[in-house]
């Protein structure tokens, strides 16, 4: 079976062939640290962990780049807004990001490299463009440089717009520009910037603009051709139109390709920080188990909107209660047999990673495990779980993953003491059944119902699973 993916740029599905046989490269676009991330940031981070691990599975190396911009018109307003330096703000919640990361078990990327570190490697790429004729500096003596959309026939490829269609940047002040549509590489300092956000460049001193910084950290980390280049779907126009435009135009061969994932909506808005409509990670996995709210994610093709909901949460909690179930049943009869993948799995996940189709197998193994369960087939049941094993562990939810113990803070840093408390509950309602006090028993097993704990009898002895993880 050979790969497939979509690529943005072409609008169809492709063959994947890398630009080195047997490794792959990936950058994707990462957060501007001006806020806390929210389950929408994080739709991106699950999407292409989970494209890793595939990859990986298949018997790539894999590089990923994943950036970090800390420096920008919001980082600065928001900073000034607080009365915080601006790089204190950024790294605060650099931090923050970095715990959305773990929470979830997202592997962190080879290399995460920060705007502010590569400012030499802007400010070159910015005069290769100026020396090739495709950008230039404004004629206001601002310090702004911009880049000439008119001088690349190309501009436009990626979301297939004509520069006539397109809509007006408004990244910097239209009046040093030739065209309303060229967009801004370099900004010069403006009255009341602070001195620390500007650094020196042969058109005085400024900072770096959004789209320059991916392109400059792309090319040094990853050279000037690579394989897939990632986002949300929201960032095709203008950043990576831009990005594109820019590496290309200095001769660059850039990303082979494009891949992007679908919003996360509320209410059918697409979430963000500006509607302020975000649910925060760090709240949501309050509520929820992390590994669940990774479930939620990951389930949908990525290409899909994903309506955000308590409802589909609470199901997704359910729903990887139910296999958790089934993997620690069968794993107190057999050992699980080699981690293999189903075939239907293996050709659902190489089909643009198509995780609902993959997640259909999962339910069909946990199902059959269950009836084999059931029939005490210890062999069927070895075979079914080493599969469900596996395919929890491509999708980055296998309980036992070390992703889920570095810096996890959620709610399950308390399953020990809620072990210890149901084991308490459960000595008793036994120790009432073997008197025969049948309501005492049913009062405990009535009394954790109704906190989302369903009980279940065995004949190891009686289990509990979580049904539901909040209201």
């Amino acid at each position: 079976m050979t790969l497939r993916l979509y690529d943005t740029a072409t609008h169809r599905v492709r063959d994947f062939v890398p630009v080195v046989p047997g490794q792959v490269s990936i950058y994707h676009c990462g957060l501007t640290v001006q806020s806390a991330p929210h389950v929408g940031h994080i739709r991106k981070e699950v999407v292409f962990d989970v494209l890793r691990r595939w990859l990986r599975y298949r018997g790539y190396a894999v590089t990923v780049v994943a950036n970090v911009t800390d420096i920008d018109d919001k980082i600065l307003a928001k900073a000034a807004e607080n009365g915080e330096p601006w790089f204190a703000l950024a790294y605060r919640f650099e931090r923050e990001l970095h715990a959305a990361y773990a929470a979830l078990g997202c592997e962190p990327p080879t290399y995460e490299p920060r705007a502010t570190g590569h400012v030499p490697e802007m400010i070159e790429l910015v005069k290769t463009l100026v020396e090739r004729g495709h950008a230039y500096p404004a004629a206001d003596g601002s310090g702004d440089v911009y880049f000439d959309v008119r001088s690349w026939p190309a501009y436009g490829s990626l979301s297939h717009q004509r520069v006539e269609d397109m809509e007006v940047q408004d990244d910097a002040d239209p009046r040093g520009k030739r065209d309303p549509h060229d967009f801004a590489l370099w900004k010069g300092r403006k009255p009341g910037d602070p001195d620390t956000a500007s650094w020196w460049t042969p058109w005085g001193w400024g900072r770096p603009g959004w789209h320059l910084e991916c392109s400059a950290m792309a090319g040094k980390y990853l050279g000037d051709e690579f394989d897939i280049h990632g986002g949300g779907i929201d960032l095709r126009f203008p950043h990576h139109e831009n990005e594109l435009a820019q590496s290309t135009a200095a001769g660059q061969r850039f990303a082979r390709y494009w891949m992007h994932n679908a919003w996360v909506t509320a209410a059918g808005e697409k979430m963000s920080k500006s509607l302020g409509n975000g649910a925060l990670v760090s709240e949501v996995t309050k509520i929820y188990p992390p590994r669940a709210v990774r479930f939620y994610l990951a389930q949908p093709h990525y290409r899909s909107k994903i309506e955000y909901s308590d409802v589909s949460l609470t199901e997704a909690t359910a729903a990887l209660a139910r296999i958790d179930g089934f993997v620690e049943r069968a794993a107190e009869l057999v050992t699980a047999g080699p981690l293999e993948l189903p075939e239907a799995f293996t050709a659902a996940m190489d089909d643009d990673l198509s995780t609902p189709t993959a997640v259909a197998v999962l339910y069909d193994e946990v199902r059959e495990g269950n009836s084999a369960y059931d029939a005490q087939d210890r062999t069927a049941l070895t075979v079914r779980l080493g599969r469900v094993q596996a395919m929890l562990g491509v999708l980055g939810l296998a309980a036992d993953d070390p992703a889920w113990q570095r810096g996890n803070t959620s709610t399950e840093d308390y399953r020990p003491v809620v072990d210890g408390l149901m084991a308490a509950l459960l000595a008793q309602r036994d120790e009432a059944r073997s008197r025969k006090d049948y309501a005492a028993s049913d009062a405990i097993r009535d009394a954790v119902k109704s906190l989302g704990i369903t009980l279940e009898d065995t004949p190891r002895g009686a289990r509990w699973s979580l049904t539901r993880q909040g209201t």
